[in-house]
Order: C-alpha cells, then structure tokens, then sequence
C-alpha cells in the first residue's frame, strides 16, 4: 500500500511541475502590448512581403509611420536577437515616442519572434524583465538569438549558408542574423529574412538599421557598422557623435562573413544598410549572476575583475551599462545617422521629432517614455 501511495504522490509531483512549466511556457507567447504615437499610420503583417511566412511562428508585424510631408523611407529592425534587450526596446521606445513630420518609417520590433517565446538552454537567463512606465509596471520579454527549435528542426551537422555556401555550426541555421537573402521555400529562418528583403525592396527602403548588443569583450561593440556605400554616412554620424561625446567604432561589413543583414541588404537591395552594437554585459562570457536586473543595470563585479585585466574593449565601471545607456546609444545614433542622410539627400528627408535624447535618457531612464 505505500508503495502505491509513493507512486501516486511521485505522479502528483510530476504533474503539478509539468503544469508550473506549461504555464512558464505559454506565458512566453503573450506579446508585450505597444502603444504607437499619433504618427503611426497601420500595421501589416511581415508575410504580405513573404507569404510563405503567413499563419507561422515567423509571422511578425510592420509598423508604419508617416509624416505629413512625403520624404525618404527609413526601415528599422529590433529583435533580430531576442537576448539583447536593447535592441528591440529601442524600437518599442520608437513606436511609442516617434512624432514624424517627414517621410516614412517601417518598424519591425519583433523580427525574429520565434526567438521571444524560449531562452537559450545553460545559460540561466530569465524570461522577463519590468520596467515602470508611466502608468504601472510594464514586463517585456528576454528571449533567444536563436528561432525556437519547436518552429525549426532539426539542426543539420554544419549549417550552409545560401547562396555562398558558407559553413557555419548547425544551429546557426536558426540564426537570422546569419540566414539573409534568405530564400522563400527555405527554413522559417530563411523565410523571415527573405520577407526583410523583400520588403525593402517592395517599398524601395532609402536607409536601414539592424539593432543589436555584444559583450564588453567583443572586439565590434559600441559600433556602426556599415558596408562600403553607407560608409561616408557612417562616418561624418561618428564625427558629429564624438563632438557630442558618444564615442562610436567604425567597423566595415566583412566580405567574407556572409549572412549578415548589412552585408546581404547591400549586395541585395538598393538601401543604405546600418548595424549597431551597444555593449551589453548579460551577453558575456566573464558575467556573473544573470538575472533580470543584470539586465537593466549592466552591473557585474566579473567585469569590474575583467576591466583590471584589461580584458574589455569598451570603458566599464561601478556604475555598469545600464539598459537606458543603451537604449539612449542606440537613439543617439540612429537620429545622427538620419539627420546625416537627410542632410545629404534633401529630396529624401525625414523628420523626426518627439523622441527623447541620450542625455534626457541618462537622466530621467526609460520609465517615462512607455
């Protein structure tokens, strides 16, 4: 008769964890609600530019934004990477904030979104992070770099890139950032990249951004990276940041590392192609503890250890690298850009105004801008 009892009580056990994880799990797929500002126009699902994509895990949503004057068009990308926060809250702070005066913009915050509904196995990363907005606390998501393996399995041995052929590790397959042009019958991956593609070239996209954080170790970090012909952009932005105090490195798109949204959108479409990097230590390898608020103060005593090793290529202190730092580079950044760009192309001007700058982020933190 114990033994019965044990073996009952074990399945009751067994079930209610089950249940406490279904429930972690699903909870994962609720999308964070976005309240865009008085310039935003519609939202269209990413599969009108790949209807391979429609009623999948790799359909996401385009927000559009216009201004009262017809100008250039401008295409910004968050949540290539769903581990790196500071890249899709920057375009949640976009959506929210953005006032248009000239021109359009597309805004797609969730472009990998099968990346938001899991975490990376072993790496103890949490699932959620809150941040107090203007009316109560609002919790977004802290997902993958990687589509989740339930949308897109399994991974081959060694992953060929199309077309180079290029050889990755296998599960970098379910990387987007390593999966453009992408190709319409391809993976789910391929499929979200070649909709982006698709879509720049469909709405003739004048300049683009792809969002994304790196760790402190990393040698391309707290950079502009851009191909060939987005360079003397890229350039005169970085001189007119530095001026303002915001150093940025200038890295050019590699020829030889294919897949890459800089690198293929300048090979594939006729747009102005823009990487960002802000330094984000939850990315590391030297970190400590990884928790949510790891993710919003940037603050690690591994990495004060690794600054006294000189083990960091950008500066790093008590103070750490706080969310709204990074959010602020980002904002800092992509205005410079635009404000170059429109400069130099006035029959393809956009106008921007409502958003907050790097010095009000720094001081007032993200709270009052969502």
């Amino acid at each position: 008769m114990k033994k019965y009892w044990f073996q009952i009580m074990l399945f009751v056990i067994i079930a209610v964890i089950s249940w406490i994880a279904a429930i972690e799990f699903r909870q994962m797929h609720v999308e964070e609600n976005l309240y865009p500002s008085i310039s935003f126009e519609k939202i269209m699902p990413l599969s009108d530019y790949g209807p391979s994509l429609k009623n999948s895990a790799g359909e996401t949503e385009v927000y559009i934004f216009k201004g009262k004057e017809a100008g250039g068009k401008a295409l910004i990308v968050g949540g290539t990477h769903p581990d790196e926060a500071a890249g899709y809250m920057t375009t949640y702070l976009l959506i929210e904030n953005i006032q248009l005066e000239k021109g359009t913009i597309f805004i797609i915050p969730r472009a990998n979104k099968s990346g938001f509904t899991h975490n990376l196995p072993q790496e103890g990363c949490p699932q959620y992070f809150e941040i107090e907005g203007q009316n109560g606390v609002r919790t977004f998501r802290y997902g993958s770099r990687l589509t989740n393996p339930i949308d897109q399995w399994p991974d081959p041995e060694i992953y060929f890139h199309y077309p180079s052929g290029q050889k990755l590790a296998g599960n970098e397959t379910r990387n987007l950032n390593r999966s453009y042009p992408g190709r319409e019958n391809g993976t789910l991956t391929e499929q979200i990249a070649h909709a982006i593609i698709n879509l720049i070239n469909q709405e003739k996209i004048d300049i683009a951004f792809d969002l994304h954080e790196a760790s402190p170790e990393y040698p391309v970090v707290d950079a502009i990276v851009s191909p060939e012909r987005s360079q003397e952009i890229a350039t005169e932005a970085a001189m007119e940041l530095e001026f303002e105090g915001l150093r940025y490195s200038m890295e050019l798109s590699p020829y030889n590392f294919r897949g890459l949204s800089h690198r293929e959108w300048a090979d594939f479409t006729q747009t102005l192609p823009f990487l960002f990097e802000s330094a984000n230590p939850i990315q590391g390898r030297l970190r400590g503890k990884t928790d949510a608020r790891l993710i919003k103060t940037g603050q690690d005593k591994m990495y004060l250890v690794a600054v006294n090793l000189k083990a960091l290529t950008v500066p790093y202190d008590e103070s750490g690298l706080p969310l709204k730092l990074r959010v602020g580079r980002h904002i800092a950044a992509w205005t410079k850009v635009v404000e170059v760009f429109s400069r130099n192309n006035p029959e393809k001007e956009i106008r921007i105004s409502g958003l907050p700058t790097f010095d009000e982020l720094m001081e007032n933190g993200l709270g009052p801008y969502f």
